[in-house]
C-alpha cells in the first residue's frame, strides 16, 4: 500500500491511513460516476447555463428542476403577477420544467417569481438559479428581476497571477465600507477602497456578503440565492466592475462563498421550494443546524451537490473571481458540526462523526474551480484542525490551497484578556503563532470580522478600551494608549512574520478602527452607526490612527520585498521568559521582541551569522506613534566573544526598549 503524501509528511497520521485512503476513493469514486452520467464534471457543473431565465436568439426560454411540483407558471410585471396558461411550465422528464418565450414577452428589469404548485398546496418562490434579486423598499418583499441591459459588460484587464506570490489578504464587507449610516455600494468601493487597499499594501481583496441574503445583519453568512450578487450594493455589472477595477491594480478578488448551509426562508431561499423538506437539504433531524438557525445541504443528493458545484464555477465565469474563502468548513466536517468536540486527538478527526459526503463534496469543489481557471486559490475557515485539508488531492489532501490559522486571534483574545502584561509567556507565543501542520499552508491573521462583532471585542478596543473616546488625538498623554498602540504593532508584526504563507487583515483593523461592529436591527433601531467604517480617523493627522496605519504599510512592504511569506519557515534563536524576549529569523530577516511592560535592556546578545545587520522596521519609531529610542542608522556588525576560535559562533548585541518589536536584515560581509 502506497502511502499517501500527508501521512508521509505526518507519521502520526499512519494509523489512519486507510480512512485516508477511503476518503480519496470516495471522491474518485464519485468524480468517476459523474463522468460516466454527466459526461465530465465541467458539463455536470454547468447548470447555471440551463437552469434560470437565460436569453436565446429566438427569445427566452427558463428552466427549474422541482422534482415534487404539479405546475409552475412565472407570474411577473409581464402578465400582472397573475397565474395564466401563456406563462405555464412544461414538464420535459427527470423532474424539470421549461418554458420558451418570445422576446417581446419578457424585458429588462422585469420583476418576476415562480408560483409553484404542488398536492396540497402551492407557494411563490425565487428560481433555484435566479442571477439577479431585488427587495422592495416599502414591502421589504423580495423578487427576482431579469438583468439582460443588452449590452454585455466588457472586461477591461486581466486577473493577476496569484501562483508567484502570498496573498496578503484584506477582507472587506461593500456594505460597511462608507463612512456615512448608510449601504455602501460595489462602485464606491471600487473608486473610493480600492485605491486604499493598493495603497496598503495588499495584494487580495476578500469580499463578504456578496450572495444574496434576505437579512442584512447576518453578514451575508444566511445565504437565499446562491447566483446572485447582493442587489444591496448595486448590479451585477457594478460588481464586475468593482473586479475589473481591482484586476487593473494588480489586486485578486476572492469571495467568501456560504456552502456550509442555507437560509430557512421558503419565500426567498431553497427551504421548501417545490413543497418538500428534502430537495436540496436533509430531511429528518439533520435538516436544521441548531447553532445557526438554517438548513443544512445533503451533499450525496445529485441536485444539491450540482447546484453548489454550479455556483463553484458560475462565480469565476461570470464575474472573474480569482478563488474562494470557503466559510464554515468546521460544520461540513463533522455530523455534529464540531459543536461538541474539543478537537485534542487524531481519533476525532478519523471516526464514525465525520460527513464523508461533505468531504467529498469539498474535493470535487476544489476539483471543479481548479479546473475552471488553475489560477485561482481556496480558503478554508476550519478551526478543527482536520488533517489534510489545505493539502493536494492527489496527496490525499482535500485540495484547499490555505487553511486559515483560525486559533491565532483566539490565543491573542485569551492572552490579553486572562494575562497582565508581564506574564506574557514569549516561548508559548512562539509556539502557538508556529505551530501549523507541515503538508498546509495557513493563511494567519491577528483578528478578522468575527473579533469585531458586537458582543466581543478588537484587539485595539481591549487594549485601549473607553481611552480610545478620548485620548487618541496626539495632544494628549495616555499610558493605556501607549501601551495599547506598542502591542497593537507588535502583535501585528509577530503574526505576519510567523505566518506560513498568507496574512489576512479586517478593513480598517489595520489603523485600530474604534468600537465594534453592529448592523441594523430592531435592537439598536436599525442604526447604521456601527455598520460603516470611519476612515476619516486615519486621514486626521491630529489623531495617532495613522500612526498604526503607516506602520501596517510599512510591515506589509518591509515583508512583500523580501518575500518573506514564500522564505522557509522560522528558524527559533533566542526566547527569555523572565526578560519576555523572543527572537527569530526567517530567509534574510532577524525579528527582535521584547514584551517587557517595564525593562528594556542594552547589549543584548544573542547569535546570529557573520556579517552586517540593518535595522529595517522599528515598531518604536516616531513615525509609527514611537519613542524612538533607537538609532536606525547604526550599522550592526556580528562579532564573536573575546578569544573565541574561527568557527566559534559570532553574536549581535542590541538596545532592546521596552514593548518594542525589530526587525534587522543581514546585509552580508563587510
Amino acid at each position: 500500500m502506497i502511502k499517501p503524501g500527508i501521512v508521509q509528511k505526518d507519521p502520526w497520521l499512519e494509523p489512519f491511513q486507510e480512512k485516508i485512503i477511503y476518503r480519496n476513493q470516495k471522491y474518485l469514486n464519485k468524480l468517476a460516476w459523474i463522468n460516466e452520467q454527466f459526461g465530465s464534471i465541467k458539463e455536470f457543473a454547468s447548470a447555471h447555463h440551463s437552469y434560470g431565465l437565460h436569453k436565446t436568439k429566438n427569445g427566452w426560454v427558463f428552466r427549474e428542476n422541482a422534482p415534487n411540483a404539479a405546475a409552475i407558471y412565472l407570474i411577473g410585471d409581464f402578465n400582472n403577477w397573475e397565474k395564466s396558461e401563456v406563462y405555464q411550465l412544461k414538464s420535459i422528464g427527470f423532474n424539470n420544467w421549461e418554458i420558451s418565450l418570445p422576446e417581446k414577452a419578457i424585458k429588462h428589469l422585469d420583476k418576476y417569481k415562480l408560483l409553484i404548485e404542488w398536492e396540497g398546496g402551492s407557494g411563490e418562490r425565487l428560481p433555484a438559479y435566479v442571477d439577479y434579486v431585488v427587495q422592495d423598499e416599502e414591502t421589504k418583499i423580495f423578487s427576482a428581476q431579469v438583468w439582460a441591459p443588452g449590452k454585455t459588460y466588457q472586461w477591461k484587464h486581466k486577473s493577476p497571477n496569484t501562483k508567484d506570490r502570498a496573498p496578503y489578504v484584506y477582507e472587506s464587507h461593500v456594505g460597511m465600507a462608507t463612512e456615512e449610516e448608510r449601504v455602501g455600494t460595489y462602485r464606491e468601493f471600487a473608486d473610493e477602497v480600492l485605491p486604499r487597499i493598493k495603497k496598503a499594501g495588499y495584494s487580495a481583496v476578500q469580499l463578504m456578503a456578496v450572495q444574496e441574503h434576505p437579512y442584512y445583519g447576518s453578514f451575508g453568512y444566511h445565504v437565499s440565492n446562491y447566483f446572485a450578487p447582493s442587489s444591496r450594493f448595486g448590479t451585477p455589472d457594478d460588481l464586475k466592475y468593482l473586479i475589473d477595477t481591482a484586476h487593473g491594480m494588480g489586486l485578486a478578488v476572492i469571495m467568501d462563498i456560504v456552502h456550509s448551509h442555507a437560509v430557512k426562508n421558503e419565500n426567498e431561499g431553497l427551504g421548501r421550494f417545490d413543497g418538500t423538506t428534502y430537495q436540496y437539504f436533509h430531511d429528518g433531524y439533520r435538516r436544521e443546524h441548531a447553532a445557526w438557525d438554517s438548513l443544512c445541504f445533503d451533499y450525496n443528493k445529485t441536485e444539491p451537490l450540482r447546484l453548489l458545484l454550479s455556483n463553484c464555477r458560475y462565480w469565476i465565469e461570470e464575474f472573474n473571481f480569482d478563488g474562494y474563502r470557503f466559510d464554515g468548513v468546521t460544520s461540513m466536517l463533522y455530523l455534529d458540526h464540531g459543536l461538541e468536540r474539543s478537537f485534542t486527538s487524531y481519533d476525532q478527526y478519523f471516526d464514525e462523526g465525520e460527513d464523508e459526503d461533505a468531504i467529498t463534496y469539498l474535493m470535487l469543489a476544489n476539483h471543479v474551480i481548479k479546473e475552471t481557471n488553475p489560477n485561482t486559490f481556496t480558503i478554508a475557515e476550519d478551526m478543527s484542525g482536520m488533517p489534510g485539508l489545505a493539502a493536494p488531492l492527489e496527496e490525499g489532501g482535500y485540495g484547499f490551497d490555505f487553511r486559515l490559522a483560525m486559533g491565532i486571534p483566539d490565543y491573542w483574545i485569551k492572552l490579553i484578556k486572562e494575562y497582565p502584561d508581564e506574564q506574557w509567556p514569549v516561548g508559548s507565543i512562539y509556539h502557538e503563532l508556529t505551530n501549523k501542520r507541515p503538508e498546509e499552508k495557513t493563511i494567519a491573521y491577528a483578528e478578522s470580522h468575527d473579533q469585531a462583532l458586537v458582543g466581543d471585542k478588537t484587539i485595539i478596543f481591549r487594549l485601549i478600551d473607553k481611552q480610545m473616546y478620548w485620548h487618541m488625538d496626539k495632544a494628549s498623554v495616555n499610558l493605556e494608549v501607549d501601551r495599547g498602540m506598542a502591542l497593537h504593532k507588535m502583535i501585528r508584526l509577530i503574526t505576519l512574520a510567523t505566518s506560513g504563507d498568507g496574512y489576512l487583515n479586517f478593513m480598517g483593523n489595520e489603523f485600530g478602527h474604534p468600537e465594534w461592529i453592529d448592523f441594523p436591527r430592531e435592537g439598536n433601531n436599525w442604526s447604521y452607526k456601527y455598520a460603516r467604517r470611519q476612515w476619516s480617523l486615519c486621514k486626521n493627522k491630529k489623531l495617532r490612527y495613522h500612526y498604526l496605519s503607516d506602520f501596517d504599510k510599512t510591515m506589509l512592504e518591509v515583508c512583500r520585498k523580501e518575500k518573506i511569506l514564500m522564505q522557509d519557515y522560522c528558524n527559533h534563536i533566542h526566547d527569555h521568559e523572565s526578560d519576555q524576549v523572543l527572537i527569530f529569523s526567517r530567509g534574510n530577516l532577524f525579528f527582535v521582541f521584547n514584551f517587557n511592560p517595564t525593562q528594556s535592556f542594552t547589549d543584548y546578545g544573542f547569535k546570529v551569522p557573520a556579517g552586517d545587520y540593518k535595522m529595517v522596521l522599528n515598531t518604536d519609531n516616531k513615525h509609527f506613534g514611537g519613542f524612538a529610542n533607537v538609532d536606525e542608522s547604526i550599522i550592526y556588525k556580528a562579532q564573536q566573544l573575546p578569544e573565541a576560535k574561527s568557527d566559534d559562533p559570532h553574536y549581535l548585541k542590541l538596545y532592546i526598549p521596552s514593548r518594542t518589536g525589530m526587525v534587522l536584515k543581514h546585509t552580508g560581509n563587510s
